[in-house]
């Protein structure tokens, strides 16, 4: 305490004492034990209330060593086992550790990493995944101003993340202990695959396979891919010493719908020490996109051709043009487009009534409107013998399919007889009519959906001059051509609004994340924030099933089926308080990717090593990498000193005994008759 704390204190207890001696002794006439008792206990009240206005403080000063931090981090990943490194790994951790002259100096903390980081001596190696740049961004969270070392035990081998060799900060020094053998083995390997996830029927997809070699002579092999038992193409390849790497493009016929499996495969005669890395699988979806589309018509226009070379950019859309007498049957076609209906189109609808085929209905001047009245429901229309011409005005509301505005506005005017053209059912239109500057309230290009029925309706002819101006506007008919595709692909699909809606790809690789996603809306087709799903999951060659909850989300659910075994496998997804479910089947292909290295990455650890003033160290030379870290002057124990200020009396403690003296006070006073 501080000499006018003190001083406070004293002049407190006179203070206290002369209040006390005055009420109770000073014109007493008689001083008994009572009032020697009294004062006492008003002195004690008073001077409690002096302590707690003064408050003091007393300081004590004590001293802590501060270690520098040490962290011991340990590749838990398979590949460690499969290089035969995991006792070894074992070994070394525990005898870093436990070392008593480093525990000394250091702040010995011990972690593990593969796709995770934790913290912790449980080595188990079956870690899916090699993550070492995941090891620099948490040490920089938990040693952010601090100046340490790290020792890390890996092989060096990351199959996800940033690189980890600039991932280290400045003020970290890392010293690698390299696990596995570096001798140079005799090894051929299909490194790298790329190949888009989806193809379309019938048509040629490619593959490109980048191949390795580790050796030291040349060597001829055999590169061969496969579906099945069937070798789908086959071909020779050479590598040298000086030639270790190749890289092949081949194009490959997508011939059935669905997910077709095939492998890649480099062979040869030479003994290698890791066979599992000359194979790689892979699998592409198949889809059958295409569309047949009935362009009919009963007389000649100009529009006829602009919509049929539009629509056929999509080499997965075949349009036929055919007049409405010529129909036979309309089974065949995917998506009829009616091109000015007349009295001659009435067979057409008269089977399309019983088909029920998505229509795309184009109006203009030669359309007979009573027909068209007659025959559906969704639009109907009062106009006259004038016509009129049309501008385009876009509806950014619009929602049935992406799309953008490619410039509409600025499009030649559509000829279409004057009228009201009153919507029935409710419909989406992309474009709403124009009369020179005077907007109108009917639609020129709009969308209806009923259930799984859906329908296009353009109000204009002459849209071939919209064609021509994309073109002089923009060198391309691209932007035009993607809008007619979208109106095709939206009729093409008969694919109503789903309560329950599930996203997961067809397969996945091996050690791979495994995720899906699932959507569940309520009758008004808005996100249920309460819904309870589940999914079982089945293996079909195993026949062993698994149960999981799904965990909510931003917007969505998702489950994390991480660990399953290559196979292919069925699931339902279950709503279960509506009971809403879902089906469906995905492929685990056969890739591990950490039994693919047969040797540690020894260049890009020594180049860790050197970009912080490390150094690498094997396994054998683990006592040198001790000495050196007790050696190291940069990380010397601190000592400082810690100055504790406390209350001299605790404030809660010190209102209590002062209630209780006034209290006490009160009723001796009371039970005296003083009061």
């Amino acid at each position: 305490m501080t000499t006018s704390t003190i001083l406070l204190l004293l002049l407190s207890v006179l203070i206290a004492a002369g209040l006390s001696f005055y009420q109770y002794l000073y014109k007493a006439n008689y001083k008994s034990k009572l009032h020697l008792f009294l004062a006492f206990l008003r002195f004690a009240s008073l001077f409690l209330i002096f302590v707690l206005l003064i408050n003091p403080i007393i300081s004590r000063k004590t001293f802590e060593t501060s270690k520098t931090p040490l962290p011991i981090v340990v590749d838990n990943s398979q590949s460690v086992k499969e290089l035969g490194q995991d006792n070894v790994a074992r070994e070394l951790s525990r005898k870093l550790a436990e070392n008593s002259q480093l525990k000394a100096k250091y702040d010995v903390q011990l972690y593990r990493f593969d796709a995770d980081f934790q913290s912790g001596n449980e080595l188990d190696f079956n870690g899916k995944q090699t993550h070492i740049d995941q090891v620099a961004q948490n040490l920089k969270q938990f040693y952010r101003s601090q100046n340490y070392p790290v020792v890390l035990l890996t092989d060096g081998n990351q199959t996800i993340g940033n690189d980890y060799v600039y991932s280290f900060q400045q003020n970290t020094t890392v010293y690698p202990l390299v696990l596995g053998d570096t001798t140079t083995f005799f090894d051929l390997k299909v490194n790298q695959l790329n190949v888009n996830k989806y193809a379309f029927l019938k048509n040629k997809f490619p593959v490109e396979v980048f191949l390795q070699y580790n050796g030291t002579k040349a060597v001829n092999a055999t590169f061969s891919i496969q579906q099945g038992n069937a070798t789908i193409h086959k071909q020779n390849v050479s590598f040298s010493p000086s030639k270790k790497a190749q890289m092949i493009s081949v194009l490959l016929s997508a011939e059935r719908v669905g997910v077709q499996t095939f492998k890649a495969v480099i062979s040869t005669s030479e003994k290698e020490k890791n066979n599992y890395n000359n194979t790689k699988n892979f699998a592409v979806e198949v889809i059958d996109q295409r569309s047949e589309i009935a362009l009919i018509s009963a007389i000649n226009h100009p529009d006829l051709g602009a919509l049929k070379r539009a629509i056929e950019s999509n080499k997965q859309r075949k349009v036929t043009t055919i007049k409405p007498n010529e129909i036979k049957s309309l089974q065949d076609y995917n998506v009829l487009i009616l091109y000015q209906p007349t009295a001659e189109f009435k067979p057409v609808l008269d089977q399309n009534k019983n088909l029920g085929l998505n229509s795309w209905v184009i109006t203009g001047t030669s359309t007979d409107f009573n027909l068209l009245n007659q025959y559906q429901n969704q639009v109907e229309f009062k106009v006259s013998s004038q016509n009129e011409d049309y501008s385009a005005d876009y509806n950014p509301q619009f929602a049935s399919f992406a799309t953008e505005n490619i410039g509409f506005e600025q499009f030649p005017p559509l000829e279409h007889p004057f009228g009201t053209i009153t919507i029935k059912e409710n419909s989406n239109p992309l474009l709403k009519a124009r009369i020179r500057n005077i907007g109108t309230e009917n639609p020129l290009l709009t969308f209806s959906e009923n259930g799984l029925k859906r329908n296009a309706f353009l109000f204009g002819e002459n849209i071939w001059k919209w064609r021509m101006e994309s073109h002089i506007k923009t060198k391309s008919f691209e932007q035009f051509d993607v809008l007619a595709d979208k109106v095709i692909q939206y009729l093409a699909s008969n694919a109503a609004k789903k309560s329950l809606v599930v996203t997961h790809e067809s397969f996945y690789n091996s050690g791979e994340t495994i995720e899906i996603s699932a959507q569940y809306f309520n009758k008004n087709y808005e996100f249920e924030e309460n819904a309870r799903l589940t999914i079982s999951l089945q293996n079909k060659k195993t026949g062993k099933s698994k149960k999981y909850d799904f965990l909510k989300g931003t917007g969505e659910y998702k489950v994390n089926l991480d660990g399953l075994e290559h196979g292919n496998y069925s699931f339902t997804v279950t709503e279960n308080n509506s009971k809403s479910k879902y089906s469906g089947t995905f492929e685990v292909l056969d890739f591990e990717i950490e039994k693919q290295f047969v040797n540690p990455d020894l260049n890009r650890l020594k180049q860790l090593a050197a970009n912080t003033n490390g150094k690498t160290y094997y396994p054998t030379q683990v006592d040198a990498l001790i000495k050196s870290l007790l050696e190291n002057e940069n990380y010397i124990p601190t000592e400082k000193a810690v100055i504790k200020k406390t209350p001299l009396i605790d404030w809660i403690w010190c209102l209590i005994m002062l209630i209780a003296t006034l209290s006490l006070e009160w009723f001796v006073r009371k039970y005296n008759g003083l009061l």
